[in-house]
This record gives C-alpha cells, sequence and structure tokens, in this order.
C-alpha cells in the first residue's frame, strides 16, 4: 500500500466546523475526523454520495461520467469511497470539471488503498479536495472498516446516487445508511439483463427516485453556479419523443443497440439510460444482444 508520513489533522464532534449533516445522524456520527487537504466548511454544503460497482462496466464507466461531470460542473461537491470502479470514476470525473469532491476512506489518512491510486489522491489534494477518514494515521482496512465508512459517505451527503449494485452490493449498505438518516435516494437504471442491475431494480422498487439525466438530481439541490448556462436540464417531452422514436425502429425490426445508435444518431450513453427505462416501462425486452418491442 502506498503509506505518506506527516502529522494528522483531526476535526473533532464538538468542534463548530464539525459538518452539519454528519453530526445530525446522531449515536453513528464519528467522534473525530482525520484529514488531509484545505478543510473548507463550504465544501460541505451540497454533497452528493455517489456510489456503485467495483465490477464497473462500460455502460457504468460512460454513466458516471457524463452524470457526474455535469453535476459537479454545478457546484455540487461529490463524496465517494475511492475504490476502484465507479467511486475512483465518480472522483475523477468531478475533478475533470473543476468540481471539488471528499474521498472517505476505510483505512488511515496515511493509506493510499488501493496503492495504485496514488495520483487521484494527490489530484483529489491538489484541486481543493479532501481525503478523510475516522481512522487515523496508518490503521490498515479491516472487513468491518469498510461498511462502516459507507455511514460516513451517506452522512455527509443531502442525497445518494447509486450506479450498477448487485444484489449484494456495499453499495446498497450505502443506500439503505441513507435511508435510515431520511436521506434521499436516486438510481441510474441499467439493463435488465445485467447482474448489476439487480441491486438498482431492488432500489427502484423500493422508492429510489429513477435517474436519466443529470437534472434529476441538480433539480433536487436547486442549486444556482456560474457554470448553470452549460447545463442541460432533461425534458420529458424529448425523453417520450426518443422512446417513440426507438419503437418504431424497432417495430421494422429487433436490433442491437450500436445500430439502433447509428440510425437515431443518438450517443449510446444516452441511449441506454433511455432503453434501460424503457425495458422497467415494459415497452421493450432484449433477447441475444437485440431489443425487440414488447
Amino acid at each position: 500500500m502506498g503509506i505518506y508520513s506527516g502529522e494528522n489533522a483531526v476535526i473533532k464532534i464538538d468542534d463548530l466546523r464539525y459538518p452539519r449533516l454528519l453530526k445530525e445522524i446522531g449515536r453513528d456520527a464519528p467522534k473525530q475526523l482525520y484529514y488531509r487537504g484545505s478543510w473548507s466548511e463550504d465544501i460541505f454544503d451540497n454533497c452528493l454520495a455517489v456510489v456503485g460497482s467495483r465490477r464497473m462496466t462500460s455502460y457504468g464507466k460512460q454513466i458516471t461520467q457524463k452524470l457526474v461531470s455535469e453535476i459537479a460542473g454545478k457546484g455540487i461537491t461529490i463524496v465517494s469511497g475511492f475504490m476502484y470502479g465507479i467511486d475512483a470514476t465518480a472522483h475523477k470525473s468531478a475533478l475533470d470539471v473543476g468540481g471539488r469532491t471528499i474521498a472517505v476512506m476505510p483505512c488511515g489518512i496515511n493509506i493510499v488503498h488501493p496503492e495504485y491510486q496514488v495520483k487521484l489522491y494527490d489530484e483529489i489534494l491538489e484541486n481543493d479536495g479532501l481525503i478523510i477518514s475516522e481512522y487515523e494515521g496508518d490503521f490498515l482496512p479491516t472487513l468491518w472498516s469498510y461498511p462502516r465508512r459507507n455511514r460516513i459517505v451517506a452522512g455527509l451527503s443531502k442525497a445518494t446516487l447509486v450506479i450498477e449494485a448487485g444484489e449484494k452490493s456495499g453499495s446498497l449498505i450505502t443506500a439503505n445508511l441513507a435511508k435510515k438518516f431520511n436521506k434521499k435516494v436516486f438510481a441510474v437504471p441499467g439493463p435488465l439483463t445485467s447482474v448489476l442491475s439487480k441491486g438498482i431494480n431492488q432500489l427502484i422498487k423500493e422508492g429510489a427516485e429513477v435517474v436519466t439525466c443529470a437534472g434529476d438530481v441538480a433539480e433536487f439541490y436547486n442549486v444556482k453556479h456560474p457554470m448553470s448556462n452549460t447545463f442541460q436540464k432533461c425534458s420529458t417531452s424529448d425523453v417520450e419523443h426518443l422512446e417513440q422514436q426507438i419503437i418504431q425502429k424497432l417495430q421494422e425490426e429487433p436490433m442491437e443497440i450500436d445500430i439502433l445508435s447509428r440510425l437515431l444518431k443518438v450517443p449510446i450513453t444516452d441511449l441506454g439510460t433511455t432503453m434501460s427505462l424503457m425495458q422497467i416501462k415494459g415497452l421493450v425486452f432484449i433477447e441475444n444482444g437485440k431489443y425487440y418491442v414488447c
């Protein structure tokens, strides 16, 4: 593991700088937070937890990059757990648009875990982000420190966004903690045939709000930011129009998503989200890689 040395800065729970939302989770709130980076209270004003599978698919990566870059561009701080897969992609996507991000570690803040993400660790610190942990110094990650870390990810944030999650995913622990703390839970639909959609579909059944574009999340935060003119809110009429176009093409013949993307001149990431939502609605189904109208 990559190891940093140096004195550990710490914020105690009775310090006025301690994050308000995290303190409000009550007995679950950590007694102290060790950190690296420039601690500024405004970084905690509008936090969104982004979590998902470590076994990220290309679809999950593209969706995370698209959603997080637009959301972080609105001034919303992205909070995640620094693991490979969705976590690391969320942190990097926020940094790529000049946004801020907070990495919550399952180990002491001197430890870079996974060790090959030293560059990402440094980039977070170089771009006014934070590395935080309830564990001091060289504390090594354990089986129990991962789920304990998740309560901090959820507690710091006004809402949690879940992108790809299997039936027993750690991301579901974070989502359930968010619900326990009376926080909003968003879920990105995925292909019904994917094992990484099973956890997502369960969350949607239990009341998580479906996200089909970044506007669904940004509207909840109701933030104003100088970059807002670059942000496009999704339109219900646009979504319905695309669904009609898809149905028209599939009525002519069943086809694979890449062919449909070329015919409709719609990016495959946008089309994949819409197709997944249409599957949930019972409008289309997939068999042997081709989509059919129900």
